[in-house]
């Protein structure tokens, strides 16, 4: 086999471990959910200023399937609105806990998690598999995440960290998300891992 050859097949073979890691499944790749929760208040003002944000629909809620692209569209939204937005708290920025909004320079967690959902729904993807979801970090604090559900796994879109990656190999405890129905409404998360991921 020439070099050329063996360059392509090199190249190829890197590819596809990178995404076979990133495209693997097991059982918990999907997080479970119960039934209805409460409404986070930061999303329920955020509502009100936005109240066609939380009024959408879905009958279709099967999770898209995971292409090449749709990867790409994670990586790069997700790098993107970290390198873009400038992190700062609410109470520093408005006065004021909690105040869910578009950020323009700076933005605490949840406004990190409406910009990227905002801009994947610009590439198409549905509404249904964009969740904000909150957790809990190993510190104790609260926090905010992008769950985008796929039918590889539920990834995790996340200001913190520059990687994108499946919701059960993270180090947060997870609370509650959007109901894949409804964007106003809220869904428990039955999150019973024995160790949470150290990663």
């Amino acid at each position: 086999m020439n070099t050329f050859k063996k360059t392509i097949v090199a190249t190829t073979m890197i590819f596809a471990g990178t995404l076979s890691g990133a495209f693997s499944a097991d059982a918990r790749t999907h997080m479970p959910t119960a039934g209805r929760t409460s409404q986070p208040i930061g999303h329920a003002y955020f509502c009100q200023q936005l109240p066609q944000e939380c009024a959408v629909r879905s009958k279709a809620t099967s999770a898209p399937k995971l292409t090449k692209k749709r990867w790409n569209d994670l990586v790069e939204i997700n790098s993107f609105s970290n390198n873009n937005v400038e992190p700062v708290t609410d109470l520093d920025l408005y006065g004021v806990e909690e105040h869910w909004t578009y950020p323009k320079s700076y933005g605490d967690c949840e406004d990190y998690v409406l910009l990227k959902r905002y801009m994947l729904l610009q590439r198409g993807w549905p509404e249904s598999s964009l969740l904000i979801t909150v957790v809990k970090q190993p510190n104790g604090d609260g926090h905010a995440v992008l769950t985008v559900r796929t039918d590889r796994a539920d990834y995790v879109l996340d200001n913190l960290e520059g990687k994108v990656k499946q919701w059960d190999k993270t180090a947060y405890r997870y609370l509650k998300r959007q109901s894949t129905r409804h964007t106003g409404h809220w869904t428990t998360i039955i999150d019973r891992r024995n160790q949470v991921a150290s990663y």
